[in-house]
């Protein structure tokens, strides 16, 4: 018991590595799309990340038909609603709405995803769950924002928003299967199959784009941050995702998507020269604060338990 609470402890640190990658590859892949169509980028981003995870599952024996067979049609549609869905319906987004409204959609994300655990997949509620989901949304409002409210008075809602919906619903449901997939299929044979097949569908819809000639022909700033997201955003960062969701809960796991958009102020900052203001950091530190208090509840808990066991 004392082993599987120090590696449950280990996993609350691990995470906060998947928002650090997924803030930057937000930056990254704004470059990116300016050299190459988005879902072609999606699509040469996971394809990519596919073929090495495919390898490496093949090399250290974690492929196992026998699983994927079982767990086919949950696999199938955790990889149409993550890897497919939520780029597509992203990007699509971005063209016709702004990145405002866009990205106060996206944050409501743990929202969907804390209520569905509770109401589906029978995770626990509690006050101070809920006080760290208010406290980080906030926060998040507060950065995106950038303190001002007539930000929120000029907003004007639109078919993009009906679009990053539809992106935030595809996540949820991701997130929510995967916690029910996880409990018979290994984090790295689920992010390597998901990942391939959602890259599958991404190149099919990508061909529309006809931008794959565009490719080859990338800066090596692009190269550079292409390396990167394939690296540590998809592979290193849906493994460690689809970890957490298996450790601790799909609910406090969607805690940490409210710091994507934190890293992704603070990269933008030093790396793209992005301006950042006292709001934003203000809203930083509630967004951490929150994240804190949401996820150190469960972990409290099972110290207690673990300690009456002994």
């Amino acid at each position: 018991m004392q082993q599987e609470n120090k590696q449950t402890t280990g996993m609350y640190f691990l995470l906060l590595l998947v928002p650090l990658f997924w803030g930057g590859a937000f930056g990254a892949a704004k470059h990116i799309i300016t050299e190459v169509p988005p879902i072609t980028t999606a699509a040469f981003r996971f394809g990519l990340a596919g073929l090495i995870l495919f390898a490496a599952a093949r090399f250290s024996s974690e492929w196992n038909s026998t699983k994927i067979k079982e767990q086919w049609m949950a696999l199938l549609l955790m990889a149409l609603t993550g890897i497919f869905g939520y780029n597509v319906f992203f990007f699509m987004g971005l063209e016709y709405t702004s990145a405002v409204n866009g990205s106060l959609i996206v944050a409501t994300t743990p929202v969907f995803v804390t209520l569905g655990a509770v109401l589906f997949l029978g995770e626990t509620w509690s006050a101070r769950l809920g006080l760290g989901l208010i406290i980080s949304l906030t926060g998040v409002f507060l950065v995106i924002i950038n303190g001002s409210f007539q930000t929120l008075k000029e907003l004007q809602f639109n078919a993009g928003d009906l679009l990053f919906i539809a992106a935030l619903i595809c996540w949820g449901v991701h997130g929510l299967i995967g916690k029910v997939v996880l409990a018979k299929v290994s984090p790295f044979l689920t992010t390597t199959v998901t990942t391939i097949v959602g890259s599958i569908f991404l190149t099919l819809l990508s061909l529309l784009e006809k931008g794959w000639g565009k490719v080859l022909s990338m800066s090596y700033q692009a190269w550079g941050e292409m390396a990167f997201m394939v690296f540590c955003a998809s592979i290193v960062g849906f493994f460690l995702w689809n970890k957490g969701i298996q450790k601790i809960g799909a609910s406090r796991a969607s805690m940490y998507m409210n710091l994507v958009p934190i890293n992704a102020a603070w990269i933008a900052f030093f790396l793209y020269d992005a301006s950042i203001s006292w709001q934003q950091i203000a809203g930083m530190l509630m967004v951490i604060f929150g994240v804190y208090v949401s996820t150190t509840s469960q972990h409290k808990r099972k110290k207690i338990e673990i300690k009456k066991a002994i």
